[in-house]
Order: structure tokens, then C-alpha cells, then sequence
């Protein structure tokens, strides 16, 4: 039986620059339900309402959509200084900065792909107040009754030039389980694909080949609702208000999650998704392997994957010219 490296939480939060700060502000309030926890120079913080800490998202006000960082939460302190020490030795590592709004000192470094990434302990705990104080004492803050109602952050998507790259990085120094993977085949193994387990859920983070060649480019950030009937609804939402369906309400092949993929206005691809269809609680859990040859068959019930969800991520290679 393999150790597994279990030093990180989850998936803490995402930085999405985008060039309509204020319509994209608007979207994850108004349509995805969120809330905003602090407003601070170009950058708006939000949470979803059974999120624990201080923001989920921030949104930063930039010439064009992308995403700036994405940041680890780790167990403990020491676990922390085990995953800073491995950051060190791998050549990756960038070093610490104060920490931002909602949370203590962070490491930061950059993974094979070029995305910028933080890992941090010290965490500031959302505290409701007498307008947003839940009934039900498990809960972070009252269901908020509008829009979509997202739930709690679930997983981030990111495209890598080199997926086998950004596979051993993240298993050798940060940890998990490579839970499912997609390969050209049986025999190369040549991974096209890969999803991250790092707690009971079956993925925080899924890494997939771009397809332009490209790196350094953000895929999607995924928010769970309670139901797939509320996926559905979120799709009635998003077309009674304009927001542009990329493609569902379906499910995935892969994780079996019920998924709806949309563009927010400032151009970053959001998916609302019941994510719950699977919980990993097996200790010696084996890679669940798929070829590209299987991957045709499109998703579970037979919807093919859209060309965009292969080529179009942020920042497009128009906008960095």
C-alpha cells in the first residue's frame, strides 16, 4: 500500500482577473447567489453561503479575463511547513508574502504549468451577523434565497502544456491522490488529463492538455449547489438573464458530477455543478484509468464534449498580444 501525502485541506480560493469588474461582480452576486465579504482597491472578495473562510473568490479588475492565483489551505502548521520544505528542494518554490485579506502568511510558488499558486494555514473564519445568521447551526450563514444559491466552492479546472509535468509536481511535493485520469492509451500511459483528491471528495483539482499548446491559462472554478434539480434551475436562471450556456445541464463521465458550464461577463468559464455523486473513503484506492478511445463516447448520457471546452480557457492568445 502506497503513503499518500495528506497535508493538504482543500481547495481555499481563486483570483479571476476580469476586464468588467463591476458586470462580473454583478454575476456572481445577482445570478450565482454569493456574497460580498469585503471590497478592497480594484478587487471585490465573495463567498458562497456555507463557505467557512473569509472569501472563496476575489475578482480583480485586469485588461482581460484569466486567472491570478489559486491558493491551497493545509491541515495544520506543520503540515504547512512539511509542503513549504518540499516547494523549497523542488526548484518551484517563490518564497512568503504577509497574506491577504482573510488569511495569515502564505508560500508561494509556481507549478510546472506556470500558474501561480499559494499555500497557507492562518485562516480568518467567516462570522455571520444578526442578517445572515443560519437556523441550522452547521451552516457558515442563511441560505440567501437568490439566484443560483451556490453552495460552497467545490474544484478548480486549469490547462497545462505538459499534464504529466503538473501530475508528478503536484504528487511528489503537495500531495493527494490522482483519484481518475484520462491517457492516449494502455500502453504509453500518456496522461491527457488528471483529477487531485486531497480529502474524502473525490477531486479539488483537475489538470486537462491544452490544446493550443498553451500555458499558464485557467479553465473553470466550480461551485456546488445542493441538488441536481437546482442545476437545472440554474440553467433557467442563466437563460432568463442572458449569461451564455457553453454546454449542459448534463453528467460527467469523469467524477459523475451533474454539471452546467457558463461564461461569466467578464469572460471566465464558471460551472454550477451537484458535485456529490462520489466520496473516496477507500485508504488503498487504485486510479481510475480512461483512454482517449473511451473519452469519444462523450459524456454519461452521450453528450459530446464541446471543441471549445478543449481550446478555450483564459487568457486567450488574442488577448496577450
Amino acid at each position: 500500500m502506497k503513503n499518500h501525502l495528506w497535508d493538504l485541506a482543500h481547495i481555499a480560493h481563486v483570483e479571476l482577473f476580469t476586464p468588467k469588474l463591476e458586470a462580473s461582480t454583478r454575476f456572481f452576486t445577482d445570478i450565482m447567489g454569493m456574497s460580498i465579504s469585503a471590497v478592497k482597491g480594484d478587487s471585490v472578495y465573495l463567498r458562497a453561503y456555507d463557505d467557512y473562510e473569509h472569501h472563496t473568490l476575489k475578482l480583480t479588475a485586469h485588461k482581460h479575463a484569466g486567472m491570478k492565483h489559486f491558493a491551497w489551505r493545509a491541515k495544520s502548521p506543520e503540515a504547512l511547513q512539511r509542503r513549504v520544505a518540499a516547494l523549497q528542494k523542488s526548484g518551484y518554490g517563490m518564497g512568503w508574502n504577509n497574506g491577504d485579506m482573510g488569511h495569515g502568511p502564505a508560500y508561494e510558488y509556481h507549478s510546472p504549468s506556470g500558474h501561480l499558486t499559494e499555500i497557507y494555514f492562518e485562516t480568518e473564519k467567516y462570522k455571520s451577523g444578526a442578517a445572515d445568521t443560519s437556523a441550522l447551526k452547521n451552516t457558515a450563514s442563511k441560505f440567501p434565497a437568490r439566484g443560483i444559491n451556490v453552495r460552497r466552492i467545490d474544484h478548480l479546472n486549469l490547462f497545462a502544456k505538459d499534464v504529466r509535468a503538473f501530475r508528478d509536481f503536484q504528487l511528489n511535493n503537495l500531495g493527494g491522490i490522482l483519484t481518475e485520469t484520462i491517457v492516449d492509451n494502455l500502453e504509453d500511459l500518456n496522461p491527457k488529463a488528471v483529477w487531485f483528491m486531497v480529502n474524502s471528495k473525490s477531486y479539488d483539482l483537475a489538470v486537462t492538455e491544452d490544446y493550443l499548446g498553451m500555458n499558464d491559462r485557467f479553465h473553470h472554478v466550480t461551485y456546488a449547489v445542493n441538488s441536481r434539480e437546482e442545476v437545472l434551475i440554474a440553467a433557467d436562471i442563466c437563460l432568463e438573464n442572458g449569461i451564455f450556456i457553453e454546454t449542459g445541464p448534463h453528467k460527467h463521465t469523469i467524477q459523475q458530477t451533474f454539471f452546467l458550464y457558463v461564461y461569466e461577463p467578464g469572460g471566465n468559464r464558471i460551472e454550477i455543478a451537484n458535485t456529490t455523486a462520489r466520496l473516496i473513503v477507500d485508504p488503498d484506492y487504485e486510479t481510475v484509468v480512461w483512454t482517449l478511445e473511451e473519452r469519444k463516447k462523450g459524456q454519461a448520457w452521450g453528450l459530446a464534449t464541446v471543441p471549445s471546452f478543449h481550446t478555450k480557457g483564459t487568457p486567450m492568445p488574442e488577448e496577450l498580444d
